[in-house]
């Protein structure tokens, strides 16, 4: 599981028990120390924790409370684990341990530090085909392995994707994370609803799992197609201003080549696109095993440089292979407007096979007819013989005119009952989409229908108020006194970015989810005033107002600012002085020595010598007052020499004795250098002359 920030972990108690989660700091089931939450979902949180039976961080996912009680959402925890557990592949993140303590149910899992795709789409999308199939390969050869071993992941998308950087070899790895809606397929009928509630993530459901909430691995497919169209385009292939609008274009739209946004993209990777994303599901690669396979000779055409290979995309293009024999039904697909509201429920080829027996039913029929019955049978041949007889004119019948007229009535009473049930009983819904609420109403009573108001719903283009949608849409026909639901717009959907400031960075996140807005990254910003952890404040700032689902960055504190100081013994202590407090330091230089070695002014020694500070810390220096000076004393003239070297050592000097020029060896001293009255260095050399 991902690890989104890297806290330390002996600094955050603190800051941990600010944010009044329970799960810190606790021992799970006596083996997970829980630490800081890195991620949050509608389900359940995970944290960085500490296996202390086997003294490693793995990442522990914890059910929100309360949804333990509900035996699917604990059926769903459980079945993750065995999911994951029956699979082995680097791509895949591993699944540890599953377990319950005290009504808390958890998984234990590997801990990815690093990032997601969906940061990598943020960052660096649009890009390169080759790069977006360097991404796409690891994930379809982990799902590969899942479909392999008859699992199907069934919420595939770029936030389940994680990727870390080996710190041995810099190299990125990717791996697959979430397996919580995996079903094996051969024990389930396939379903991807639970209770009726759609599962996954709408941008990347596969049609088939709009219409009839069914999925197999070829609904994995559809959505690794989706990554694919992201990383190349930077966009998602259908937008909405609702989940059902999305929706609602999956089925019914077809994800465009990415050549449209990204021009010069070759058409072999626009092919590999559609075969991934088709609609219909047989159009689709049978397993991600067939699409890592096709994935990998569009990656060796763009290695090689081919700008165009036509064999290549007609053979990436979608065919239609028959559910039974696997034989091609339709090599081509027939041209259909990609924004078809109403598409046919089948294609020409279909169709075509439909009306195929028919044909040769008939023809059977007409075939079986006797000759005899084709054609009246001839009069018999009048023998020569016989007398001739006057035709009798053939008596005429009523019961043709009265059966035509009893036909024509009923053809009357079928045309008329079918005009009035089909008909005339019902009235087309009026147009009232941008009128207001009052005027809607009028226009839907006065074509004798009633009005009924429908909740409220937002729009990016019709304002506040007005009408945005009917139910029945307008053209519709309605019976008559019959009732319109009219939905009003609630105009665009925006949300203030809330005041984060103070705030621990997982309460920030919960403000921001609460919201209807996202997270964003934590931008870490030193502090001198602000505890470590605490929000500063957000990108946007607070007040801003946003799109749902709009990222929004928290910009945390680092605390204090490390300041890193340096030796400034045996330099001058004004410049040293002058450098620590330039960094907020403070400098105590009250101290200063006499020293023989260290020149005056110049720091003797300092405390501390090097490390890390903060801004106010104190730095001790001392400071050289140069040697010591001592006075010479007087009356060394005329004196003993040993009476005068006595004096001298007295007081610190080194003496020397020279016999001047004019010696007589009565021992008195002649001269003294340096001179008597005059300071010299304690511990420096006098000399004495002496006759």
């Amino acid at each position: 599981m991902q690890s989104r920030r890297q806290p330390d972990r002996h600094a955050r108690t603190g800051a941990d028990a600010v944010t009044g989660d329970p799960m810190t700091g606790r021992l799970l089931d006596g083996r997970y120390r829980i630490g800081p939450r890195i991620a949050r979902g509608g389900m359940a949180s995970v944290y960085e924790a500490t296996d202390i039976r086997l003294d490693r961080t793995v990442a522990v996912k914890v059910m929100h409370p309360g949804l333990g009680d509900d035996e699917e959402f604990a059926a769903r925890f459980v079945r993750e684990a065995r999911a994951a557990a029956r699979l082995s592949h680097p791509n895949v993140v591993a699944v540890y341990d599953q377990g319950e303590d005290a009504g808390t149910a958890y998984l234990a899992m590997e801990l990815v530090p690093g990032h997601t795709l969906r940061d990598v789409i943020r960052t660096e999308s649009p890009m390169a085909p080759a790069r977006a199939l360097t991404l796409l390969e690891p994930i379809l050869s982990a799902l590969a392995t899942a479909h392999r071993a008859g699992l199907i992941h069934r919420d595939v998308k770029p936030e389940n994707v994680l990727i870390a950087t080996d710190p041995s070899t810099g190299a990125s790895q990717v791996k697959v994370a979430d397996f919580g809606l995996a079903k094996a397929v051969s024990t389930d009928t396939q379903h991807t609803a639970t209770s009726g509630v759609l599962i996954g993530t709408v941008s990347y459901l596969a049609p088939e799992l709009v219409l009839d909430g069914r999925a197999d691995t070829r609904a994995d497919v559809y959505a690794a197609g989706v990554m694919l169209y992201e990383l190349l385009t930077g966009t998602k292939p259908h937008e909405g201003e609702s989940p059902i609008q999305v929706a609602y274009k999956h089925v019914h739209e077809d994800v465009p080549p990415p050549s449209e946004s990204v021009p010069g993209i070759p058409a072999y990777v626009d092919a590999l696109v559609a075969r991934a994303t088709a609609r219909d599901q047989h159009l689709r690669p049978a397993d991600a095993g067939v699409l890592l396979h096709q994935l990998r000779r569009v990656s060796h055409a763009l290695a090689d440089g081919v700008l165009d290979d036509p064999e290549l995309t007609a053979d990436l293009a979608p065919v239609l292979l028959h559910p039974d024999t696997g034989e091609t039904v339709a090599v081509e697909v027939p041209p259909r407007d990609r924004h078809d509201t109403a598409p046919d429920p089948f294609d020409g080829a279909v169709i075509a096979t439909m009306l195929a027996p028919a044909a040769e039913e008939t023809h059977e029929r007409t075939s079986l007819i006797p000759r005899s019955a084709a054609a009246p049978p001839a009069p018999p041949a009048r023998s020569p013989g016989s007398p001739s007889r006057p035709p009798r004119r053939p008596r005429r019948s009523r019961r043709g005119p009265i059966l035509l007229v009893l036909v024509l009535l009923l053809v009357a009473a079928a045309g008329f009952g079918a005009y009035w049930f089909g008909w005339a009983r019902y009235t087309p819904t009026p147009g009232v989409i941008g009128l207001g609420k009052a005027a809607a109403i009028e226009k839907i009573e006065a074509a004798g229908l009633e009005a009924e108001m429908g909740e409220r719903a937002y729009s990016e283009t019709v304002p506040a108020g007005r009408v945005i949608d009917t139910d029945p849409g307008a053209g519709s026909r309605v019976l008559d006194g019959g009732t319109v639901t009219v939905v009003l717009s609630l105009g665009k959907e925006r949300y203030d970015v809330p005041r984060t400031k103070g705030m621990s960075e997982d309460q920030a996140q919960d403000a921001l989810l609460n919201t209807h807005l996202s997270f964003g990254h934590s931008v870490g910003k030193y502090s001198e005033t602000v505890a470590e952890g605490t929000v500063l404040g957000s990108d946007p700032k607070a007040g801003t107002t946003l799109r749902p689902d709009s990222a929004v960055d928290l910009v945390v504190s680092k605390g204090p600012r490390p300041i890193h100081v340096r030796d400034w013994t045996d330099k001058d202590a004004d410049k040293a002085q002058a450098a620590l407090e330039a960094k907020g330091l403070t400098v105590d230089r009250s101290t200063e020595e006499y020293s023989d070695t260290v020149p005056e002014g110049d720091v003797i020694s300092q405390s501390p010598t090097t490390g890390t500070l903060y801004r106010g810390d104190s730095v001790r220096l001392v400071v050289s007052r140069g040697p010591e000076l001592v006075e010479i004393p007087g009356g060394l003239v005329a004196s003993g020499v040993d009476d005068a070297t006595a004096k001298l050592e007295a007081l610190g000097f080194q003496v020397e004795v020279r016999k001047n020029d004019h010696y007589i060896g009565v021992g008195y001293v002649y001269s003294v250098d340096p001179g008597s009255g005059s300071m010299a260095p304690k511990g420096s050399t006098v000399t004495l002359s002496i006759l």
